[in-house]
């Protein structure tokens, strides 16, 4: 099938909860809408900050919907479909096909654990089979699956997967990012997965990534890509070290639960994360810190109307 590659930011965007802990599907056109004002050109649901894995069948199903009703040609959805359960993995992706996402991804299991890139290649390739005429992404996080791969090796066995579009790639190895940037003559879709080195990607030759603070700074990232295409790379690197403040802060406070209180601030609550990850420790540190960073003057703008 033919690949259309992504560009521009896509965002992760967290799973809105009400204060029960259930699931705030009625949140999503609002979630949605605060992306597409700022310039997202998609989103990538139920991932690590989504929450996938703490979802059950059913209401992953619901959040997949509910963001598929908010997919445009210019708005794209690709929904992580996998769990240690390969057949598990298999019916969510069909239902993802059949209610019209735009692609899925593909996760490793994280139990039973994939150590070579035959063997994972081979796992993809039995999921992907499911849904021919739909772009797949492998979500390549070694940090959390545990599956350490090289991803060019994983290219090099996936190649004969007809609709592999690409990887989502969430790891520091930039000498493997560009040789699957440049594998087969750049036939993939890589798609960058780590906010705090994204000059670091747009120089190896990336175009598009994958993050969760674009819910949140989708401005800053925007005018980062702007200035390292125009050539201005001294302001290039004083907007990546205005990302890594805010990934400082996210990583002071606990890392994936506090890009909620990023969300709460901009006025898009969407409840805490479920256990075993929870809230934060201390909320009103959390603020002082934003107001340190000026975070208002790069973060996302939610429009009153939305």
């Amino acid at each position: 099938m033919k690949i259309n590659k992504i560009t521009g930011l896509i965002a992760a965007p967290f799973t809105p909860l009400y204060q029960d802990g259930n699931v705030n599907v009625d949140m999503i056109p609002q979630l949605a809408n605060n992306l597409k004002e700022n310039r997202v050109q998609g989103a990538f649901i139920i991932g690590s900050t989504g929450e996938g894995v703490s979802l059950t069948r059913e209401e992953k199903e619901k959040v997949v919907l509910a963001w598929q009703e908010e997919q445009t040609e210019d708005f794209k959805v690709i929904a992580l479909i996998s769990s240690n359960s390969l057949r598990e993995g298999q019916d969510l992706a069909r239902y993802a096909s059949e209610i019209g996402l735009y692609g899925i991804a593909i996760l490793p299991p994280f139990y039973f654990k994939i150590k070579s890139a035959f063997d994972l290649a081979s796992y993809c390739r039995e999921l992907a089979s499911v849904v021919p005429d739909m772009p797949v992404y492998y979500y390549h996080i070694p940090a959390l699956s545990g599956v350490a791969v090289s991803m060019y090796s994983f290219l090099k066995e996936a190649r004969t997967i007809p609709n592999l579009a690409g990887i989502k790639y969430t790891a520091p190895d930039l000498y493997d990012y560009r040789k699957c940037l440049t594998f087969e003559e750049g036939r993939f879709d890589l798609l960058w997965g780590m906010d705090e080195t994204l000059i670091s990607a747009l120089a190896m030759g990336a175009k598009g990534g994958v993050g969760s603070t674009y819910n949140y700074a989708a401005p800053l990232y925007l005018d980062l890509m702007a200035a390292f295409e125009n050539g201005d790379m001294a302001h290039a690197r004083e907007l990546q070290s205005r990302s890594i403040e805010v990934v400082d802060v996210l990583i002071r406070h606990g890392g994936i639960p506090a890009g909620k209180y990023f969300m709460k601030h901009i006025g898009l609550d969407c409840g805490e994360f479920r256990s075993p990850v929870g809230p934060i420790a201390n909320p009103q540190i959390f603020s002082e810190d934003l107001a340190r960073i000026n975070f208002d003057q790069i973060s996302s703008v939610v429009r009153e109307s939305v």
